[in-house]
């Protein structure tokens, strides 16, 4: 069908919509003009897909085009001559639109600006990847600067990794400037990161897919984190309540943040609404949206505290259509709805007050970040007398790197996590918990606190520092919304201490571990000995990367459900819940924290059978489990 004739066909139909609406919905509508992508039913999949996926990968959207909807449902079709045109965002002035374009099928998508009028049309990303979801950010500046610029924040594959479920390209959040230049890379995530939306303070709000941490299972959660517009003060904004995906974030003028979540998703991404408070989001989580209300997708802000939101019934039977939605009262009104395609990402066209502009200290000429931590004592546990002051020892690093092949589809590394992980430092915690450190910048870390064995007894998820931040935290999985203690740290009377060391260390089963079994425990777990039988075997072929040592050790406990992994013998990440590590040891590393665990029953090396396993023998084991049960941690 020519461009012309879709425009008759849909400003047809829109009158038709807008007649047979009751009176008071008709009569309301919304006051102002707003962008809406329509994606045809013909391009959605016959049979949805749940895997969670598929909302990052570059075909979502395919073949969309985006239209300007005015406030008496005439239809307006914005870059004409695009295969795909979706994503749109309004600048603060309402003068322009940046929205994620393909010209042709076969082309990368880029992002690409035009005025509300149609007019200057321009690309602004070239050769940065997939390029999706822009949008405007507020002025950026330094002390140095003669004047401040404006920059897009952006989401893009072009970092060429493959994501922590190996199941397609990780997506990061990066930032230009509006001519395409300077481009930033703002988040390190080994997973993905996505719908990035600046709020009213200046600050991006975001949804991250994350698997390691605290017990997020095989296929993790995606959470909602805060940053500013240069990459820098990332933190946790809403906490892991809820369903376990949270994306679509959206910011209203009535002081909430509204999401989309569920606990598996479809085609489409469309889940339940819930919301939290701006001023307390890590303690207001409330669900909106219930079961029986079907679908929802994309909130987006409307100036008067109610939002628009694509609805569609859970049951497949129709497309989605766009509604104003009260998220204080649940009420829900239809607006606008085209039955030949999916009405998505409605964004309102109005002037909004413009952030405050933003100062940045990130600079490439300084190669390295710090981290610092005020207590490590001050923590989430609900009982503070399961880790009284002196059982921390050491705080250990790890580096993250992501597969950037086919090794992380097929699990050459190991079982899950499938990133790999080498230590880049140790260091001893202050007696006042406080530990201050110099690290590589842009580099995914994860902070492992540990006891007076070596054995991690809490891990935080992935974090890193820009060039020349310094990042802190108030304690070890704190409350992100406590004031810090109002004192001077004894780590920092003194330089931080830096981990650059020339080598890294890993610690895998193939290279670190097999030796170990082969001397000290075949001789009681060969192949007439006790299980699990630990003789190699030599390494698999076909299916399996792995020989039979490994495999047994890593087999999945019955008690594992929900993708938790619970592993009989090795719980990988936490060697101190590990059986193995209990046997080796001969008694029970769990902590108060980590409940049923402590009252597990042990089987201890019998006495006389073996040399005993020495402490560095002892630490090779835990090391290896706290570093993710790695089968092969080699770097070339």
């Amino acid at each position: 069908m020519h461009a012309v004739g879709m425009v008759l066909g849909v400003l047809m139909f829109c009158v038709s919509v807008t007649a047979g609406q009751p009176e008071s919905v008709a009569r309301r509508g919304v006051k102002v003009p707003f962008l809406v992508t329509q994606l045809p039913v013909k391009s959605v999949p016959a049979s949805p897909s749940t895997a969670a996926g598929r909302m990052l990968r570059s075909e979502y959207g395919g073949g969309a085009r985006l239209c300007i909807v005015s406030p008496n449902m005439k239809v307006r079709v914005l870059a004409e001559g695009f295969h795909s045109a979706c994503e749109g965002s309004i600048s603060f002035d309402a003068k322009r639109i940046v929205f994620s374009g393909k010209k042709k099928a076969s082309d990368l998508w880029n992002i690409y600006e035009v005025g509300v009028d149609g007019s200057g049309l321009r690309p602004i990303t070239r050769n940065a990847g997939n390029c999706r979801r822009g949008g405007y950010q507020p002025k950026l500046y330094t002390i140095v600067s003669p004047e401040p610029w404006y920059q897009i924040t952006f989401v893009s594959d072009a970092a060429g990794k493959i994501n922590e479920y190996g199941s397609a390209p990780s997506t990061d959040i990066y930032s230009c400037k509006l001519d395409g230049s300077n481009v930033r890379r703002l988040t390190f995530n080994p997973s993905s990161d996505i719908d990035p939306r600046v709020m009213s303070s200046g600050r991006l709000l975001f949804a991250s897919w994350r698997r390691s941490g605290l017990n997020r299972g095989v296929l993790g959660r995606v959470s909602l984190f805060g940053m500013g517009i240069d990459g820098t003060d990332y933190a946790a904004f809403s906490g892991d309540q809820g369903r376990r995906i949270k994306h679509m974030p959206c910011t209203t003028t009535g002081g909430l943040a509204v999401f989309v979540e569920a606990d598996r998703l479809g085609w489409d991404g469309a889940g339940h609404l819930s919301r939290v408070k701006l001023r307390r989001p890590l303690h207001s989580y409330r669900p909106i949206t219930k079961a029986s209300d079907g679908l929802f997708h994309s909130p987006s802000p409307l100036p008067d505290g109610t939002i628009l939101v694509s609805h569609r019934p859970s049951d497949g039977s129709g497309t989605h259509g766009v509604f104003r939605f009260d998220p204080v009262s649940g009420r829900r009104e239809p607006i606008f709805d085209d039955p030949k395609h999916h009405d998505i990402q409605a964004v309102a066209i109005h002037k909004r007050p413009e952030p405050d502009g933003r100062s940045t200290v990130v600079t490439e000429k300084d190669s390295n970040g710090k981290l610092y931590c005020l207590n490590v004592y001050t923590s989430d546990l609900k009982n503070p007398k399961w880790m009284p002051p002196g059982t921390i020892k050491s705080v250990r690093v790890l580096e993250g790197v992501a597969p950037r092949s086919s090794d992380g589809r097929s699990g050459k590394n190991g079982i899950a996590p499938l990133i790999r992980r080498r230590i880049l430092g140790q260091i001893p915690i202050e007696t006042d918990g406080s530990f201050n450190i110099e690290v590589p910048a842009n580099t995914p870390l994860e902070l492992q606190i540990l006891d007076a064995d070596g054995m991690a007894l809490r891990t935080c998820s992935w974090i890193w520092a820009r060039n020349h931040e310094p990042r802190g935290c108030i304690g070890c999985h704190e409350d992100g919304e406590l004031t810090p203690e109002n004192n001077f740290k004894k780590a920092f009377e003194r330089k931080s201490v830096s981990l650059r060391p020339p080598k890294r260390r890993s610690v895998d089963f193939r290279r670190h571990l097999m030796p170990i079994i082969n001397a000290k425990c075949v001789p009681c777990h060969g192949p007439r000995g006790a299980p699990p039988r630990l003789d190699g075997g030599g390494e698999a072929t076909g299916k399996s990367h792995f020989n039979r040592a490994y495999r047994n050790l890593l087999v999945l406990d019955e008690s594992g459900a929900d993708g938790t992994f619970v592993g009989k013998y090795v719980q990988p990440g936490h060697a101190r819940k590990s059986a193995l590590v209990w046997h080796v040891c001969g008694r029970n590393t769990a902590r108060g924290w980590d409940g049923a665990m402590m009252k597990r029953r042990i089987k201890a090396i019998p006495r006389g059978k073996i040399k005993p396993l020495s402490d560095a023998e002892k630490r090779t084991f835990a090391e290896w489990i706290d570093l993710g049960a790695m089968w092969n941690g080699e770097f070339k």
